[in-house]
């Protein structure tokens, strides 16, 4: 039987303003830990203002880049316990 032991919030901020767009992606681990990401979208000159777009656009690199930080963090941790170098299939 599968059963959850956790689970996970991440939070998502965005700062725009009629160019740019900024989101800040954090995750809080059960064992405390913190992992956070930034996301930036820019909008071209000839494009209208769509902020919603603009927060999808940044948002999506910040978990991107929230998602790269975990794996990293777990192939630390599974190197430091077996004493050898794991190779994560990204």
């Amino acid at each position: 039987m599968l059963q959850t032991a956790v689970g996970w919030h991440v939070e998502l901020e965005f700062e725009e303003d009629n160019h740019r767009t900024r989101a800040a992606a954090l995750v809080r681990l059960p064992d405390g830990t913190e992992v956070r990401s930034h996301g930036y979208a820019s909008r071209h000159p000839v494009d209208s203002n769509q902020p919603r777009v603009g927060e999808e656009v940044a948002g999506a690199r910040a978990l991107n880049e929230l998602a790269m930080k975990l794996l990293t963090k777990a192939h630390d941790e599974i190197d430091e316990a077996s004493g050898r170098t794991s190779h994560p299939l990204i």
